[in-house]
């Protein structure tokens, strides 16, 4: 393999080693007589199908000669109608190397990126994230000097892909860090689905103060947008690119991330006052219709889980039976709130142990499922490990098995280290340390071997900044 002939001197040397005539290959591949006589004289490009035909008469795997095909495609005069149908199989057959290598042949001629952002926006939609991601960086690379809205949206598309599949924290950062340079360069209803991705990963990483002002522009941008829909005719709209959810959704969004930020701040005065805002939607959304009932509705029963919640963390102590209560009837949000509840009961010095047994069944999570969508995994296993953190706290604050306190410590080790998260990892090793003459022999060697891991993390991650710089 290796040279545009491969092909060709390979299923020749295939016929004359099984001593075969045209005519008898050509009646084994289905291919026309003529045309192979063409094809091995290389008279004629192959084609796709010709290729496939070929390999199926050689007994090969579908992908034997992809590399040589890349060859192949751009030996005679560059033809989209070979180009494209190989670009599609390499993607179905996740040949990455071989779409990598057309993309960059291909992009010697910047005319092509038009082209292959449509391929990509394809391939995207059928869910080959990964083949996708492929064109979507070389489209960027030839536009990488120009403040389009396609590098952007190709910006975006990768940042995408790269959160889905990535469970690493400071990857998550990185590739959010990377990706907020374009997202103003957005159409807007791109940039307020982008701003929900951006204000999820900084949430996991506890950068509050960058939520809160990602969700206030947020709030800014989809308030005008909303206003413009209103005053807007059916007929004009039709051709409108609309976010993935309604206008008014983003709105309500904001208030909430502004809130989940003051509270995560201890601003709970402050979280409150954004509280009120998500609670009545029903007073100024336009819409009436399932789907905008659905999500008032959603929104209003956060808003009373999260008024008892930020009651509860100002010191009015005598809602937490209520509040308990309320979220019974949610099962879907317990998990969730029982983490608050272990966390007032940490600063308050509360016993919850009834609590605690009362919602055993839901802890850990038993759901992703809210009645307004999913939970990301990603913000639940985070949202696990911060509570194993609380809970380990309250075993230690209630004089509780201290080896059950230390073994929960280690749990929400290992979950942060899986999804290197410093900050828990961090708080879980200095909690650990500070009970650790209560740990047994086996509990040490299983802190020690965590506590390597750690390591192995951070060295990894001092070679990437020096490989940066």
């Amino acid at each position: 393999m290796g040279s545009v002939h491969s092909i060709r001197e390979e299923l020749l040397a295939y016929m004359n080693g099984n001593q075969m005539i045209h005519s008898h290959f050509a009646e084994l591949s289905g291919l026309n007589s003529g045309t192979l006589s063409r094809i091995l004289k290389g008279k004629h490009p192959i084609s796709m199908a010709q290729l496939a035909a070929i390999t199926a008469g050689m007994k090969l795997p579908e992908d034997y000669f992809f590399e040589d095909y890349i060859e192949e495609c751009f030996a005679f005069v560059v033809s989209m109608r070979r180009i494209r149908p190989f670009i599609f199989r390499s993607a179905q057959l996740d040949r990455l190397d071989c779409l990598e290598q057309i993309v960059n042949r291909l992009l010697e001629d910047l005319s092509y990126a038009s082209l292959l952002f449509e391929f990509a926006e394809l391939l995207y939609g059928d869910n080959k994230r990964q083949a996708a991601r492929i064109l979507y960086q070389g489209v960027s690379e030839a536009e990488k000097y120009q403040h389009s809205e396609r590098l952007a949206l190709c910006q975006y598309r990768i940042f995408r892909i790269e959160i889905e599949d990535q469970h690493d924290l400071e990857e998550k950062l990185r590739a959010a860090a990377q990706f907020e340079l374009y997202v103003y360069r957005l159409d807007a209803a791109d940039q307020l689905d982008a701003m929900k991705q951006l204000m999820h990963i900084y949430g996991l990483v506890h950068k509050w103060k960058r939520v809160d002002e990602l969700a206030k522009k947020m709030h800014r941008i989809a308030s005008i947008q909303y206003e413009l829909e209103n005053r807007r005719s059916d007929t004009i709209d039709e051709g409108l690119k609309r976010p993935e959810r309604p206008c008014y959704y983003y709105i309500l969004y904001a208030y909430l991330a502004r809130a989940t930020a003051s509270e995560e701040c201890g601003d709970y005065k402050r979280a409150l006052s954004f509280v009120k805002m998500y609670a009545n939607g029903e007073r100024w959304v336009h819409e009436n219709d399932e789907q905008s009932r659905q999500i008032i509705a959603q929104f209003s029963k956060w808003a009373v889980a999260n008024t008892y919640l930020y009651r509860l963390m100002t010191g009015e102590l005598d809602v937490l039976d209520e509040y308990a209560d309320y979220i019974a009837l949610h099962e879907n949000e317990i998990f969730v709130a029982v983490r608050y509840i272990v966390r007032a009961a940490n600063v308050f010095k509360l016993n919850v142990d009834s609590i605690l047994d009362r919602f055993a069944p839901y802890i850990p999570y038993e759901s992703s499922k809210t009645e307004f969508g999913e939970y990301k995994q990603t913000i639940l296993k985070e949202s696990y490990a911060q509570f194993l953190i609380e809970l380990a706290i309250y075993l230690f604050n209630h004089n509780k098995s201290k080896e059950q306190a230390l073994n929960t410590v280690l749990k929400g080790l290992e979950i942060s280290i899986a999804m290197n998260s410093s900050k828990n990892m961090v708080a879980c090793m200095i909690l650990f340390e500070q009970y650790r003459d209560f740990a047994d022999q086996e509990l040490l060697e299983r802190f020690k071997k965590l506590s390597s891991e750690v390591y192995q993390l951070n060295a990894k991650k001092d070679l990437i900044l020096l490989d940066a710089l």
